[in-house]
């Protein structure tokens, strides 16, 4: 019955740090085009939600996309961007092996 009680709330615990390290912060430096919504430059917080991307300015949702998450070999140093023509195509998540690719 301990052990059930243990397993429940490591369980629990998990899903928890899973949730809490599921958005992270992403700086802009130029206009890039998210999933039809063009985005200025500037700082945005990016969630994981399920299989979309969403994108923050704030407490305001600006745009979402479709995405998936791919896990490196080694940690990204720093979080970066990539583009083709300004729409946004990955995120490399700094100090993590995880890079968020759009699939729009």
């Amino acid at each position: 019955m301990l052990s059930k009680k243990l397993l429940i709330g490591f369980a629990a615990l998990a899903m928890g740090i899973a949730s809490a390290a599921s958005d992270y912060k992403l700086e802009l430096t130029q206009a890039t085009q998210v999933g039809g919504t063009a985005l200025k430059a500037g700082t945005y917080k990016v969630e994981m939600q399920g299989d979309k991307a969403v994108f923050k300015s704030g407490k305001d949702v600006v745009a979402q996309s479709s995405a998936k998450v791919e896990n490196g070999e080694k940690k990204y140093s720093a979080t970066a961007v990539s583009t083709n023509a300004s729409k946004l195509e990955s995120i490399a998540i700094g100090g993590t092996t995880m890079k968020i690719v759009l699939t729009q």
